[in-house]
């Protein structure tokens, strides 16, 4: 029998503080090159508010998520837990959310952050424009 990945579920406030573990431990991850103490587990509060957010659960347990802003279409964020990094938890995320958001859709990505802009252009998104953020510079990404 093979493994069907990680359940997707609607965001609940009990998913709350595993959200803002995945999502503190995963801006590290991911932004290395800021200092530890740029980011704090209340960081997610304010990051998803009034977003729609899906969350991925690996034996119940929550290990990942998508949040956006359904007017625009604009996913703003994509957290998996480190440990489930590769177990394709990411892909199951973003697709549920383009399930539901259709395209076109858009997102930013840090270009420092390389793997995930690998990632998304495995995902057939392409880069439309650059910017800058407190990350450092951004591309802004578009599927159709």
């Amino acid at each position: 029998m093979t493994d069907p990945g990680p359940e997707i579920v609607a965001y609940t406030p009990e998913f709350a503080d595993a959200l803002r573990q995945i999502y503190l431990e995963g801006r590290r991850h991911a932004f290395a090159w800021m200092p530890a103490d740029a980011y704090q587990a209340g960081d997610f509060d304010n990051a998803v508010k009034g977003e729609e957010i899906l969350v991925a659960l690996h034996d119940r347990v929550a290990v990942g998520f998508v949040s956006w802003w359904a007017p625009d279409n604009f996913i703003h964020c994509l957290f998996v837990d480190p440990a489930f990094h590769g177990a394709g938890v990411g892909t199951r995320l973003l697709n549920a959310c383009l399930d539901r958001i259709g395209r076109p859709a858009r997102l930013k990505c840090v270009i420092a952050n390389q793997a995930a802009i690998r990632f998304y252009l495995r995902q057939k998104w392409t880069v439309v424009s650059q910017g800058s953020c407190d990350e450092g510079a951004y591309s802004l990404m578009l599927l159709r």
